[in-house]
């Protein structure tokens, strides 16, 4: 699929000139760092220094110290505390986290994880029944629970608080818990508002450790679970999730904590330079697999291992149930291309709606990625389960697929989710009226362009500007991910240097150059349709990002392609 190349537009010039004279380096580099909104000497100072000085201090967070003050007389007390999280990597980390720094102060502490099939998303009333029924008179709530009024009702009404500690959009009204941590909250001065669900539980654990005079290191134990719930749960890596990430991944590199080692000697990277695309498709998947597949509570109880040796034998079972969620997965997707494949009808949709009532619920929203990548349109792949139709939805660039679920509202039992990614339920008998009105509404709301794949290009350069210093700038704008991607450059005018061939079946290999200027290796995932055009030697534009290759120890730059223009 030709991709459509779009140039970033060009921020304020003065800007860039005044930050330019006052930073002394490489104009290009400067552009880079106005667009990440990094305008000052002192923005730039801590962009390229990151410290873990500047950590916000966690009771600027509305309802902090009233969570703190309940789980100090909660330990102080005797009381169970119950540690509940969502099952996703996001969820599981957080748990993770605050179980393993407070069980050191509470031995009545327990973790609980909600089943994905049985329960569902969120607070459940099983949950609850389960703290009742075992003793437990504080729940601590992570990655869920903004919008569970009624649930949280109903643990007060069984003598039962709740601190909720959420990241997302909460609704018109509040829950009613004991204390309700979400800088999203409308009255929450908390600066940062893009923390991970993990990353709140971390500052209830930086909170407590400050409230009590103690070292923050053993805060810090925990920022490589924090940096593998960043990059998992895609939220934006700016402000002080760049922090946390920069300095989990020196930790996940270094020193990691035995679950997470533990997965790493599974990985195919055991260099000791992970980075959040490795934690994205080498950790997440696997710690996601557990309650995909089985029970998240797996996931944790890696994660809060004692030792090497104990995590060990948790990551074999972690291991199997990823490689059946990659079979699921793979039969899944080749069963959903061929519906597609051999309907003439579908494939000129601007949707994909498919249903198949034997599909495993746990990887659809898998699938649905997968194929929204191979056709790029609005995608939703659907299930049989417990009596309904359940179904996990995904988007394209600039399009509202909340917005346009809504306008199906009627057919459907319920939905949630935000702009990209959702979840619903429908009766079985709403599947084909629901495929054509979603057909309806994407086709009259979607413009052309968000149906073609975009590549963002920051800025066109020629190959001359880029050197040593150059890349070890670029360098310190990672880690990169969501809001702070690596740039994509644009360079005209390349020939090949070397022939290109094929690796893989379809990605491409090659080498470039521009006039007078050094070689680059290139690899172009995905683009071996223009091995012949390349070998042809006319010239072609490029769109890249520059990176280091590391092969068998020897390092050198390498331009990963992103699309090709003759």
């Amino acid at each position: 699929m030709q991709k459509r190349w779009v140039l970033k537009p060009k921020k304020n010039t003065d800007k860039t000139d005044k930050l330019q004279q006052e930073l002394g380096i490489n104009p290009i580099i400067t552009e880079l760092l106005i667009n990440r909104n990094v305008e000052t000497f002192d923005q730039a100072k801590e962009f390229f220094r990151p410290s873990l000085s500047l950590l916000l201090d966690p009771f600027l967070m509305k309802d902090m110290d009233k969570a703190i003050e309940r789980i100090e007389r909660a330990i102080g007390n005797k009381e169970k505390i119950l540690i509940y999280g969502d099952y996703d990597v996001d969820g599981t980390t957080a748990v993770s986290v605050v179980y393993s720094f407070f069980r050191n102060f509470n031995s009545g502490m327990e973790y609980y994880i909600p089943d994905r099939y049985s329960e569902g998303y969120g607070i459940s009333t099983q949950g609850i029944d389960y703290a009742e029924a075992n003793g437990f008179s504080l729940i601590i709530a992570l990655d869920c629970g903004i919008k569970a009024n009624d649930k949280i009702d109903y643990a007060n009404s069984k003598g039962i608080d709740f601190i909720i500690g959420d990241h997302h959009l909460p609704g018109d009204q509040l829950p009613n818990a004991f204390a309700v941590l979400d800088p999203k909250r409308s009255d929450c001065p908390y600066p940062y508002k893009e923390l991970s669900g993990c990353g709140i539980g971390f500052k209830i654990v930086q909170a407590f450790i400050l409230q009590n005079n103690m070292d923050m290191e053993l805060a810090y134990q925990y920022l490589d679970l924090v940096a593998v719930s960043i990059a998992s749960d895609i939220v934006p890596i700016t402000g002080e999730n760049r922090l946390l990430t920069h300095f989990g991944l020196k930790k996940l590199n270094s020193n990691p904590s035995f679950g997470l080692k533990a997965l790493i000697d599974l990985s195919s990277n055991k260099t000791g330079t992970f980075s959040v695309n490795d934690i994205v498709f080498q950790i997440g998947p696997r710690i996601n697999a557990a309650g995909r597949i089985d029970h998240a509570k797996d996931a944790v109880q890696l994660l809060i291992s004692k030792s090497l040796k104990e995590a060990k034998e948790f990551s074999l079972n972690i291991d199997d149930q990823n490689n059946a969620r990659k079979e699921f997965d793979l039969n899944i997707t080749e069963e959903a291309l061929r519906l597609l494949n051999d309907n003439t009808v579908l494939q000129q949709r601007k949707t994909t709606v498919l249903y198949k009532e034997d599909w495993h619920k746990g990887v659809i929203g898998i699938v649905a990625s997968r194929l929204t990548e191979k056709y790029y349109r609005p995608t939703i792949i659907l299930t049989r389960t417990n009596g309904h139709i359940a179904g996990s939805a995904r988007s394209v660039v600039g399009f509202d697929l909340y917005e346009a679920l809504s306008e199906c509202a009627d057919l459907l039992d319920q939905f949630g989710g935000h702009k990209y990614a959702a979840g619903l339920t429908m009766p079985t008998e709403n599947v084909t009226l629901f495929q054509e009105r979603f057909e309806q509404v994407v086709s009259r709301t979607i413009k052309p362009e968000m149906l073609q794949q975009e590549v963002l290009i920051e800025k066109e350069i020629n190959f001359n500007d880029i050197d040593t210093k150059f890349f070890r700038l670029l360098r310190q704008f990672e880690p990169y991910g969501p809001q702070n991607e690596a740039p994509i450059f644009l360079t005209k005018q390349v020939t090949f240097a070397y022939p290109a061939y094929i690796v893989g079946g379809i990605h491409l290999k090659f080498s470039v150059k521009q006039s007078d200027s050094v070689t680059y290796d290139c690899i172009g995932f995905g683009l071996g349709e223009f091995v012949d055009q390349i070998n042809s030697g006319q010239p072609f534009d490029i769109c890249y990002s520059i990176e280091e290759n590391n092969w068998r120890g020897k390092k050198n730059l390498q331009l990963n392609v992103k699309a090709i223009k003759f």
